[in-house]
């Protein structure tokens, strides 16, 4: 299903999204290959329980038989007998920087991958599609690196109490202050971690007698956040305005369930970049919405901050809006930066309250200083005050290779999910056997791939999932 929305003027750009549905031949296939699998199984449960076949899965201590089992053996299931079958593909250990190339680790198993030895060899110079290394910053030379180093041997590699406490360095005051002008912020607060950002600020944000919105895709941070916080959540259609906007209107029109009080607050939350699905939020769209029923906007921008906009400054930039009109802009280090840890930005007293209240704040350590280094100075190649135009040429190889990639996959054939400007490329592998094959053929050639199955995905929509990076060349993609 193509979107192309001009809706408007909302859009400054066309915005072009597409997820084919699949083919129905593939999702017979794919429902009789999950089928074969379960079957075998069972089978093999069998045999394992008649001392068949050696059972080497989790099973309850004898000696705690009469106890309430601490996990169900059911629930097992699909780790044994479908998750085991392909899992060399995941938990690969690299041993070098993941940058554009990565050395990693050969192991092998001889037990059908209940457990793996490593043969000491290094397999090297694998193409790496599988980093978030958006903007390439994750190296072991460059000025990042250097001025990294130089606050290691300054002020060491942890800070041993929160920010509260003895943990508060000049050094995260000065990133705090960057964050704010990079996003066109008020204020900014900067976390250790960037899952934790979610899942300990949006508590401190909503409560019982708020409403919060949330993308069906939304990633299992603020997934937890939402849960955390003791708020009624409801689910709308992935980037599907008319669902956001139907219930916008139940919420106003009926309030809370059984008094039919007006809710507290009602917060929505949707993604920059969906990590699955390659998938750009509709923010112009959303933003509207809010003003029109006068909502919160919660906005992740994990994998779109450095990724996308003409300046790296994310979803914002990428559509050209007013960063005001949005109530909470989240974002991590992790991805673009080559870093740790996450922010929230906007105004000043939201700030000033998440620094009182939110548990990440308050109860956390505070962030590593050689992390924060690296980040201060990725940010201000990004913004281009260190006197190059790096960052800038950085932003822009980015989009190019995305466009280049995607539109070299679609030639050949393949089903890609998402926008065209996205940077994470969904490649639809569909049925299991495809899983594992798919990964270990990419790794004979010398390609690391991330694989995705069920349950991170439905279970008829299996994927490979390619990231882009500046660092990437053109020959590599080719390749």
């Amino acid at each position: 299903i193509n979107h192309i929305v001009h809706n408007g003027g909302l859009y400054k750009r066309p915005f072009n999204e597409a997820f084919e549905e699949t083919p129905m031949l593939v999702a017979v296939l794919t429902y009789v290959g999950y089928g074969v699998l379960t079957l075998f199984g069972y089978l093999r449960d069998f045999m394992r329980q008649w001392k068949i076949e050696k059972c080497q899965n989790a099973t309850e201590r004898e000696e705690q038989k009469d106890f309430v089992p601490l996990y169900q053996d059911f629930e097992n299931f699909y780790n044994r007998n479908l998750y085991m079958r392909i899992r060399d593909s995941w938990n690969r250990p690299i041993c070098s920087v993941p940058g554009a190339k990565v050395d990693m680790m050969e192991r092998v198993s001889h037990d059908y991958n209940w457990t793996f030895t490593y043969t000491g060899r290094v397999i090297k110079g694998i193409i790496n599609m599988g980093s978030y290394n958006y903007l390439g910053f994750a190296q072991k030379e460059g000025t990042c690196q250097e001025a990294a180093a130089k606050v290691l041997s300054q002020y060491g590699a942890g800070v041993c109490s929160t920010r509260q406490e003895m943990g508060n360095l000049d050094k995260h005051e000065e990133l705090e202050k960057l964050v704010a002008r990079f996003l066109g912020v008020e204020s900014a607060m900067t976390y250790g971690m960037g899952f934790a950002t979610n899942s300990m600020n949006i508590p401190a944000l909503v409560g019982k007698g708020c409403l919060i919105l949330s993308d069906e895709l939304n990633h299992a941070s603020l997934v937890l956040g939402a849960r955390l916080s003791g708020a009624t959540i409801r689910i709308f259609k992935h980037n599907n305005m008319q669902s956001l906007e139907k219930l916008l209107k139940d919420a106003i029109v009926h309030g809370q369930p059984r008094t039919r009080r007006p809710w507290k607050k009602i917060l929505i939350l949707v993604e920059g970049i969906y990590s699955m699905e390659g998938s750009i939020v509709r923010l112009p769209e959303v933003i509207a919405l809010k003003k029109k029923y006068k909502s919160y906007l919660y906005l992740d921008e994990a994998h779109s901050i450095g990724a996308l906009g003409p300046s790296g400054r994310g979803v914002v930039d990428y559509f050209g809006l007013n960063p005001e009109d949005v109530d909470v802009m989240m974002g991590t280090f992790t991805k673009s930066f080559g870093a740790a840890g996450g922010y929230i930005g906007g105004k000043k007293e939201l700030i000033d309250y998440l620094r009182t209240y939110s548990h990440s704040a308050v109860y956390a350590t505070s962030m590593s200083p050689p992390v924060v280094e690296q980040i201060i100075t990725s940010m201000k190649c990004i913004m281009g005050e260190d006197g190059t135009t790096v960052g800038k040429a950085r932003v822009q190889q980015l989009a190019e290779n995305t466009r280049y990639f995607r539109r070299r996959l679609k030639e050949m054939g393949f089903i890609i999910y998402g926008n065209e400007d996205s940077p994470v490329v969904p490649l639809m592998l569909y049925m299991p056997a495809k899983i594992g094959a798919f990964g270990r053929e990419m790794l004979k050639r010398n390609i690391g791939v991330v694989v995705v199955g069920f349950p991170a995905t439905p279970i008829i929509e299996s994927r490979a999932r390619f990231c882009l990076s500046a660092a990437h060349t053109k020959e590599m993609l080719d390749t």
